[in-house]
């Protein structure tokens, strides 16, 4: 059983951002169509620029799995602006995209909150449809073999099962390449790891699950009982998780994350995992980043037998 951790959107050890960004107000507030291209390219230069960099941070120090930040295109959503985000960065794309190739590097995408493909709203909706084309064109322009955009199934307007109902709904309706693009987790008030698994077997796709977010939101459910087939979902891909620690344990703070890995829990949730023997990508959702990974690998070094392959890397 191999498992390769690895961070989303940015690292703590350099200082770099691929999510510079400038408000719509702002924008506006130019009031010159030269300048708010200008001042486009260059936020879209130096995010791209500083992408660049950022995987060979992740080369380096041998990360095999990144999310990329949904920032890294300011205001590419927005209907009122208008602007290709593709062909004028195209060459910074490819030389980004092939350096994910050829370092077998998965990378993918979490949209935000606002994200919300079963909305009783016609233009949270539209709105959400742009947001995967979006997240779904730079995977692609980055010559992304599998594009994977995670979402949550979110709205519960109207009871849990209605709220399911429009998802399908909802997603019957997309393109295919989006709808093979979608991985589904499960969230931490109200759809569990049963509402999740459901639905995803309902439209075939695959289950992301969020270790933290079930501890938040079990309902009783003895999830040992459903790793095998949360994990089948993934069919011949490796499954990826989400892990991070509460950053207290008191209902106030038990759903915000902490800055670092409680490795004792970890240790926990792989030897509860370890029978399945399914090689899996654990995703470290850490205040951290990159140097709650490293504290988290330290440590496991120090308290278990796992053999590591390479710095982020071990077997079980």
């Amino acid at each position: 059983m191999i498992i390769r951790l690895g961070y989303a959107c940015l690292s703590k050890t350099i200082d770099i951002t691929t999510s510079k960004t400038i408000s719509y107000t702002n924008y506006l507030k130019l009031n010159d169509k030269n300048k708010q291209k200008d001042k486009l390219n260059e936020l879209i230069t130096s995010n791209l620029d500083s992408l660049d960099k950022l995987i060979d941070y992740n080369i380096k120090n041998n990360i095999h799995f990144f999310r990329l930040s949904s920032a890294l295109i300011p205001l590419a959503t927005l209907k009122s602006v208008d602007f290709d985000y593709i062909k004028p960065y195209l060459k910074k794309y490819q030389k980004i995209g092939l350096k994910i190739k050829h370092n077998n590097m998965r990378v993918d995408f979490h949209p935000d909150q606002f994200t919300v493909l079963n909305s009783t709203k016609k233009e949270v909706i539209e709105n959400t449809i742009t947001s995967l084309n979006y997240h779904y064109s730079i995977l692609k322009t980055l010559n992304i073999k599998n594009p994977t955009i995670i979402l949550h199934v979110g709205s519960s307007v109207l009871g849990k099962d209605n709220s399911i109902k429009r998802f399908i709904n909802i997603f019957n309706k997309l393109p295919k390449y989006l709808q093979k693009s979608i991985v589904i987790e499960n969230d931490d008030k109200t759809y569990n790891i049963l509402d999740v698994l459901d639905l995803c077997k309902k439209i075939d796709v695959p289950f992301v699950l969020d270790y933290h977010h079930h501890v938040c939101n079990n309902n009783d459910i003895e999830i040992q009982k459903y790793y095998k087939e949360i994990f089948s979902t993934w069919k011949e891909k490796t499954p990826k998780i989400h892990f991070s620690s509460p950053k207290n344990k008191t209902k106030k703070e038990i759903r915000s994350h902490h800055d670092y890995i409680n490795s004792d829990d970890f240790i926990s949730f792989i030897e509860s995992i370890k029978y399945l023997n399914t090689n899996l990508d654990i995703m470290i959702e850490a205040k951290a980043k990159d140097e709650a990974l490293f504290k988290l690998v330290r440590e496991l070094k120090f308290k278990t037998n796992y053999k590591f392959l390479d710095e982020t890397t071990f077997e079980v």
